[in-house]
């Protein structure tokens, strides 16, 4: 059952990026070099990274605040504009250095052929700003999601967990890399498959996994870990138990961005009252939607209850 998540308030804190499309046909190779030729039909630009995980708590109906680091550039303008039409409060500082990470993909005929990135790190100055900022939009949130993507917005993460925790909120960690000793202390961290496995290794089987997944647990003080594990669904482990949903079958198109509809699904549900393995599978539900859409995608609250 798809709970009343009107009054359920998300701050959503990360790395923001801007995912530009060009559309096109091929209808030739170039001469001056065995690829193809994409004559440009149409344009879009979407939010990604932490503000994609902003749009879908959105999406799902709730209340939303996005903190994070732009540029002083279009792509940065862009992005506010983007998050302003979804109704998302944003706090986005402005980095005169950085570059607003930009990923731009080229797509024929329903295929990507080609992804180009523009990005650097921020200043620390700017991140000192915006972990005062973190702390005086605590009180009036319900769950926090931390969302990193590896490109320098979080580099006060440990900090924020720590007060997050302190003033008693839930925190829910997308994690990136293999120093996850950075997360210790948070309610729920949600890795992949494979980036489970850059931290504990491989497992021959799920008794495996589960010992692995369970000591990691432990060591960093986590309430629950959710792996995610594509076509084989995903599974929870927490200290009262592990358990598992399987993949929704239903056919994939894109899988880009079902990681964000995961963790902010998590927390819509569980900021509205649901208890976390049901959680879980509303959040399995809402990938298996956004994985029929190109690119990153959104499940709106109504395709929610429609599949419930």
């Amino acid at each position: 059952m798809v709970p009343d998540t009107s009054s359920t308030r998300i701050l959503v804190v990360g790395d923001v990026m801007l995912d530009r499309y060009w559309f096109g046909e091929v209808s030739r190779i170039s001469p001056e070099a065995p690829v193809p030729v994409v004559k440009v039909e149409r344009s879009e630009e979407r939010p990604g990274g932490a503000a994609n995980v902003a749009r879908n708590c959105a999406a799902l109906g709730a209340r939303v605040v996005l903190l994070s680091v732009v540029g002083t550039d279009d792509a940065g303008r862009s992005l506010a504009r983007l998050m302003g039409e979804s109704g998302i409060e944003c706090s986005l500082h402005e980095d005169a250095k950085l570059s607003t990470t930009v990923k731009l993909r080229v797509i024929a005929r329903q295929q990507q052929l080609l992804r180009i990135d523009f990005e650097n790190a921020p200043d620390h100055e700017v991140l000192e700003a915006k972990l005062a900022d973190f702390d005086a939009r605590l009180a009036n949130c319900d769950v926090v999601i931390l969302s990193d993507y590896g490109k320098g917005g979080l580099a006060h993460i440990t900090e924020m967990i720590a007060r997050a925790r302190a003033a008693g909120k839930l925190v829910l960690v997308d994690p990136k890399g293999d120093d996850y000793v950075r997360y210790a202390g948070a309610t729920l961290l949600t890795p992949n498959r494979s980036e489970l496995r850059q931290v504990v290794g491989g497992w021959r089987d799920d008794a495996e996994l589960e010992q692995k997944a369970s000591r990691l647990r432990s060591e960093l003080k986590l309430d629950a870990l959710l792996v995610t594990r594509s076509e084989e669904g995903m599974t929870l482990f927490s200290a009262d138990a592990t358990a598992h949903v399987p993949a929704v079958a239903r056919e994939v198109y894109d899988v880009s961005g079902a990681g964000d509809t995961v963790i902010a699904t998590l927390a819509v549900m569980l900021g509205s009252g649901l208890p976390l393995p049901e959680s879980m599978r509303q959040a399995n539900l809402a990938a298996g939607v956004v994985v029929g859409k190109l690119g990153a995608a959104t499940c709106t609250l109504d395709e929610l209850k429609q599949i419930n």
